[in-house]
């Protein structure tokens, strides 16, 4: 293995880690509601970037990750964001050829797809009550791809991460 090929995939986890991190840090009460997924659309990236890399266990294992950090029913995020990344890398050679604005229309309906998932399971586990505020980060997402997009295709061309 190469120094360049390890340089690459630790940049890329650690892009990761700062999903993650990004992903827990508190924000005030009325921000809260409008949190974009910034681990679930770093993975999207990653994903549709290098699907033969970055898929779905990476996906489960980053969900884990975050139900653990949250305290959430365990497999709940990692059920989400796996079926999430399936559905993107099913497409991913589509959504690489899209113009942004439709990239971003996708990525908004997969961070959908992604709360819908975590609704149905904690609701046949726990009971959970629908609120349209369930919505919120997935249009915050729609105004942040554009520029996860380019940032993190400038750090993947930088330091050649393939």
């Amino acid at each position: 293995m190469s120094f360049q090929a390890a340089n690459g995939r630790f940049i890329v986890w650690v892009t990761l880690f700062i999903g993650v991190i990004s992903q827990i840090m508190p924000l005030p009460s009325a921000v809260d509601a409008w949190r974009p997924d910034w681990l679930l659309m770093i993975v999207l990236y990653w994903s549709i970037a290098l699907p033969h890399r970055y898929n779905i266990l990476t996906a489960w294992m980053l969900g884990l990750v975050l139900d653990i950090l949250l305290g959430a029913t365990l497999g709940v995020r990692s059920l989400a964001m796996s079926l999430v990344i399936y559905v993107a890398i099913l497409h991913c050679q589509r959504l690489r050829n899209f113009p942004k604005w439709q990239q971003s229309l996708v990525i908004m309906l997969l961070i959908c797809m992604y709360h819908l998932v975590i609704y149905w399971v904690e609701f046949v586990m726990q009971e959970a009550v629908f609120d349209t505020d369930l919505f919120l980060p997935a249009i915050s997402g729609l105004v942040i791809w554009p520029w996860i997009f380019w940032i993190l295709r400038r750090v993947r061309r930088h330091y050649k991460v393939r």
